[in-house]
């Protein structure tokens, strides 16, 4: 197991000192380390892995040094268009490191959104023409054969990180001074909802709490599609789903979900329809994967709401205010509310027991009625 911080250090001493990236839970332990020792100036959460790659050439171009990359090879996809068409040989040669959080390697167990990925992850690089190194306690060599490739090719390299490659170092997140957990913001909204209202909601903690919700309450899962990967894109199957039903659908997102993929809502305002209806959770924190910040906090997510073309925006510290705006958005159309809430879930948090095809069948069986 590699000491985190002497590997960032090492990673420094290389002339590898500015880094960008989405967390992963693989990498959380290398993320927190990179946050304490870097600082905000040297390190950017990006909104998502091609924002990333997009920042990392540009500090190329200015610094003419190589930029670290991290992300979870989920977002492998996200990052394709900017490393093929910008950094690639054929175009700029742009040189950059990436970290990649190696989520459902083969023979290893994992949730089932991550076994495909994990498949097909070194060929996926291999097809993109960048070398690809497993991280292991050899790290010292590992890095110096990456400088070493960048300085001569000017191309990308990839670092795979597995499972448990780092030691702990530990993280305490900046806790928001807001009354409500997630949880029990979920617990409001459902306590709510109609018995026909369908509820998609966001990847992570969000899915996994309301499951465990409707198991507590008995009111069973045909009403929800648990978004258990595609980060970011939880809006736009609600929005689908809502332009042929003519049951209320409910998008619950997070603020990093938003953020990953903004320019969803301006799409979802300009086409949805009288039925749809949208939930964001801001914590300012990918929680799910560690609890590194977003710019949630930092941004006026109601106002880009009302801007993208939402007529009512609801706003929520408390338990009384999501009440409120349940109300609201039950009889009001073209409608969103966000709720502020605190960081933390319970320690004994499960993950769904159904399989995303049962929970696609139930879903669509409901979705006829």
């Amino acid at each position: 197991m590699i000491n985190t911080k002497e590997f960032v250090e090492y990673l420094i001493e290389n002339g590898l000192d500015f880094f960008t990236g989405v967390p992963d839970s693989l990498l959380k332990e290398l993320c927190a380390c990179i946050s304490d020792v870097c600082g905000k100036k040297h390190n950017i959460t990006a909104a998502n892995e091609g924002n990333a790659i997009g920042i990392a050439c540009g500090y190329y171009l200015a610094a003419r040094k190589p930029c670290v990359v991290y992300m979870q090879n989920s977002g492998i996809g996200n990052a394709v268009n900017p490393l093929v068409s910008l950094a690639d040989e054929e175009v700029y040669g742009i040189p950059l490191l990436m970290l990649i959080g190696w989520r459902g390697e083969p023979g290893t167990s994992d949730e089932p959104q991550h076994k495909k990925q994990g498949k097909i992850t070194q060929s996926l690089l291999e097809a993109l023409d960048i070398k690809t190194l497993i991280l292991d306690d050899d790290y010292k060599e590992k890095i110096k054969s990456c400088v070493e490739y960048m300085s001569e090719q000017s191309k990308p390299v990839a670092l795979i990180v597995r499972k448990n490659t780092f030691g702990k170092y530990g993280y305490k997140p900046s806790a928001a001074d807001y009354p409500l957990t997630r949880e029990r913001a979920l617990e409001v909204i459902t306590e709510k909802l109609g018995a026909d209202d369908i509820v998609v909601s966001t990847t992570g903690k969000t899915s996994r709490e309301l499951y465990e919700i409707r198991e507590r309450s008995g009111f069973g899962h045909s009403n929800d599609f648990l978004t258990v990967g595609s980060m970011g894109h939880a809006s736009s199957i609600a929005l689908g789903m809502s332009l042929f039903s003519d049951k209320k659908v409910y998008c619950i997102d997070g603020d990093g979900a938003f953020i990953m993929h903004m320019g969803a809502a301006a799409v979802n305002a300009a086409s949805m329809s009288d039925n749809f209806r949208y939930i964001i959770i801001n914590n300012g924190a990918h929680e799910s994967v560690g609890g590194q910040p977003t710019v949630g906090f930092d941004i006026n997510i109601p106002e880009i709401l009302k801007d993208c073309g939402f007529e009512s925006v609801y706003t929520a510290l408390d338990e009384k205010e999501v009440v409120q705006g349940m109300e609201q958005l039950a009889e009001n159309c073209r409608s969103a509310m966000v709720i502020f809430t605190a960081q933390g879930s319970r320690p004994d948090l499960g993950r769904p027991k159904l399989t995303p095809r049962e929970n696609k069948k139930l879903l669509m069986e409901k979705m006829m009625k």
